[in-house]
């Protein structure tokens, strides 16, 4: 994945390629677009050509049948080493994404990047993901495995809060015996939180798990990366494991590392909907794939008058959260 949710390896081979391919979609984030790059795009919607990145060639029309019209009038070349370099790249950014997943029995905060990992090797060949909007979209970017079987539901268009438990509950009733699972912020469940009576309502067996960081961490991240102190992004949350119980589901807690995998594992299995909430690191960074000098000196800026406002200890959290695993 590209633009400010993926990683080093997407963002390495769209800025190194030649040519950019883009067929029904424009991709946000101009910043990650390449700009010396021949830019082919390809849409059923010709408003949609040229809306982020200046086009070379714009083709109105849907994929398959403009795809059928072009290959002929291409000629095949034998130029391998922007693949290659791009497979390496990514291995070696795997590598690095997958290392910062780890879960040390017993040990505190619970890292997100494990969470997920925990969720793509327990899920089904076959599972539909729904996350939502903010930093679940990112670890489920990174940590999901897609296999041509798997499908991902967001709200990627229009990154409207609250979408995963929604999208689960369609998802479940037009695939009945297809396994569900969302990964849910704790402040995109909270605003449709009465959807868990729905879940109980229909025996709707979706499986959600709530990413318990009592924050609105993307939005904090964004304020932080522009310099500014994070201000109103504290969510007073509920005890959301409790709240699925009364509601009628399977609700589990997982606090530690430990905790993780045997809650989740107890979750899927359940012949009904279920609820598992893990409390991870508020302080998680999801750090994008390049960052820029002036998003650097936000940052410094954020941290000295996180200092100055009496709020040094958070700082100390936030380099013990990310430096030391």
């Amino acid at each position: 994945m590209t633009g400010l949710l993926g990683f080093s390896s997407g963002y390495h081979a769209m800025m190194s390629c030649d040519t950019l391919l883009m067929i029904g979609t424009d991709f946000p984030y101009r910043q990650f677009l390449p700009q010396d790059a021949t830019v082919v795009q390809i849409d059923l919607r010709g408003e949609q050509l040229g809306r982020r990145s200046k086009v070379d060639f714009g083709f109105v029309g849907d994929t398959k049948t403009t795809l059928r019209a072009l290959l002929p009038k291409l000629e095949q070349n034998q130029y391998e080493a922007h693949l290659n370099e791009s497979i390496e790249h990514y291995r070696k950014a795997r590598q690095g994404l997958d290392k910062l997943a780890s879960g040390d029995s017993g040990r505190t905060p619970i890292h997100p990047q494990y969470v997920a990992s925990v969720i793509d090797r327990l899920a089904s060949e076959d599972a539909i993901f729904a996350f939502d909007v903010g930093t679940p979209v990112v670890w489920a970017a990174r940590y999901l495995r897609m296999n041509g079987k798997r499908r991902l539901i967001g709200s990627l268009n229009h990154g409207s809060m609250a979408n995963a438990l929604p999208q689960a509950i369609g998802a479940q009733v037009s695939h009945p015996g297809r396994q569900v699972i969302t990964m849910s912020g704790d402040g995109g469940l909270a605003m449709l939180m009465g959807e868990l009576l729905t879940l109980r309502q229909n025996d709707l067996p979706v499986k959600l798990v709530v990413f318990k960081n009592d924050s609105l961490a993307f939005v904090e991240l964004e304020m932080r990366a522009s310099g500014f102190l994070d201000f109103a992004t504290h969510l007073h949350n509920p005890d959301f494991a409790k709240i699925a119980e009364a509601a009628g589901l399977l609700g589990l807690r997982a606090e530690t590392p430990d905790q993780v995998e045997p809650a989740i594992a107890e979750a899927l299995k359940h012949d009904g909907p279920a609820l598992v909430e893990v409390v991870v690191s508020h302080q998680e960074l999801s750090m994008p794939p390049t960052i820029t000098y002036e998003q650097a000196k936000s940052f410094g800026l954020f941290m000295l008058k996180a200092v100055l406002n009496g709020r040094g200890d958070e700082i100390i959290d936030l380099a013990r959260v990310n430096l030391l695993r």
